[in-house]
């Protein structure tokens, strides 16, 4: 199943192995050094700025690190990573390599999303190629003071893993479950080795930046939020797929592109983002304003936006690792609110406890999914109380 997306990406511009050589004739800290000069903020969704990852790690003393690709791409509205790993594995893999010489690992593991099982033959054929040509392996294009290789993980399907101590935790061979942070996994990762967890996209870009320049990359964007970035357009559009925009694009402008003018909400950042309405239609889809990790979920003028909520929330349910109980029990009451919601049975004040209960799931959930779960349903009842209040029973 091959995924589409609109028009040539800039990916397809960028000649494999030609950052990597570059990079490999140059210092560690002159790697940092430009990829910090990008300004570039990790892809997957929390937009901790790469170049700073990067340099933790590389001041972490040990004998072993480790550079993890995290490709559970499980986010729902989420599909670029594939075509990514479709068509462009050697980017990743460039990147990859790169950040293992910044941070002085000599081994790499691609953390592959379990549904994506189809694409292992093929990736481990382009690992394979790489060290026949002698880009992977003890000497590295012909540089012996530095040695890399790759190998690839399965993931079991969970979406908790997309957090990246949970997926350590699963590498490890445990239960996919987020830790207590700090120590974080620069300092203390992979077998309690410094490790640097970026995403599929994040890696492909470090590979474009090390080719054309950090100056290159700073020319689109804004001052916060530099670069491109791959948006997975889905909903009710005309065309949907995969489309590159630079960070700082209206929502406006994004609709027009992919063909969602009528639309009356968007989700930004999947389940987990926020639903934005038509009249904030203005905002900019940048980490200052609304970040995401690549999903855009469009939704037409005869959706039912309680049914939205229903939906993602149900998802949460099942994904919920079920740690720690603000987001174990929390989600479970969210969900059964909706539904009563939709059934005309939840009282105003009922109402009001519920989104009491999602704002504090929010602050004191103990990881990224359980603070993020009811944003969908505090954002609906937020901007679409036309529709809620009519099912009010006052």
């Amino acid at each position: 199943m091959k995924a589409k997306h609109q028009g040539e990406l800039t990916f397809g511009t960028i000649e494999p192995f030609t950052g990597l050589k570059r990079a490999l004739n140059m210092k560690r800290s002159e790697i940092i050094v430009e990829i910090s000069a990008s300004r570039m903020r990790g892809r997957g969704g929390a937009g901790f700025p790469t170049g700073t990852k990067w340099n933790l790690a590389a001041a972490a003393i040990s004998d072993k690190k480790f550079v993890v690709c995290n490709a559970d791409e499980g986010e729902p509205g989420t599909f670029k990573d594939r075509v990514i790993l479709q068509e462009f594995p050697d980017l990743v893999f460039d990147g990859m390599t790169i950040a293992g010489k910044a941070i002085g690992a000599r081994r790499g593991i691609l953390y592959l999303r379990a549904e994506y099982t189809y694409l292992l033959a093929h990736l481990e054929s382009v690992l394979q190629k790489r060290r026949e040509q002698g880009f992977l392996g003890n000497t590295i294009d012909g540089h012996d003071d530095f040695s890399f290789d790759i190998s690839i993980r399965m993931g079991s399907g969970a979406y908790i893993c997309g957090e990246e101590t949970a997926l350590i935790e699963s590498m490890e061979g445990f239960r996919g479950e987020p830790r207590n942070r700090p120590p974080y996994p620069v300092d203390t990762g992979f077998y309690n080795n410094p490790t640097v967890v970026n995403n599929v996209e994040t890696f492909a870009w470090a590979a474009s930046i090390l080719t054309k320049g950090a100056d290159w990359f700073n020319q689109v964007g804004t001052d916060k939020s530099t670069g491109f970035k791959l948006f997975s357009i889905s909903g009710d559009v005309d065309r949907p797929g995969v489309y590159e925009f630079p960070l700082g694009i209206t929502v406006e402008e994004l609709l027009k592109e992919v063909g969602g003018v009528n639309a009356k909400a968007v989700q930004i950042g999947g389940a987990s983002g926020h639903c934005i309405p038509a009249s904030q239609f203005q905002r900019t889809v940048a980490f200052e304003d609304v970040s995401t990790g690549g999903s855009i979920i469009v939704f037409g003028p005869h959706r039912d936006m309680l049914e939205v909520a229903d939906n993602f929330l149900d998802f949460f349910v099942e994904e919920s690792c079920g740690q720690c109980t603000p987001c174990r029990v929390g989600n479970v009451k969210l969900l059964e609110g909706v539904k009563m919601l939709r059934d005309g049975n939840c009282s105003m004040t009922y109402l009001k406890e519920l989104i009491q209960l999602g704002e504090t799931m929010q602050t004191s959930s103990k990881c990224g999914l359980g603070q993020s779960s009811p944003n969908a349903f505090l954002s609906i009842v937020e901007h679409f109380k036309s529709e809620i209040m009519g099912r009010v029973n006052f």
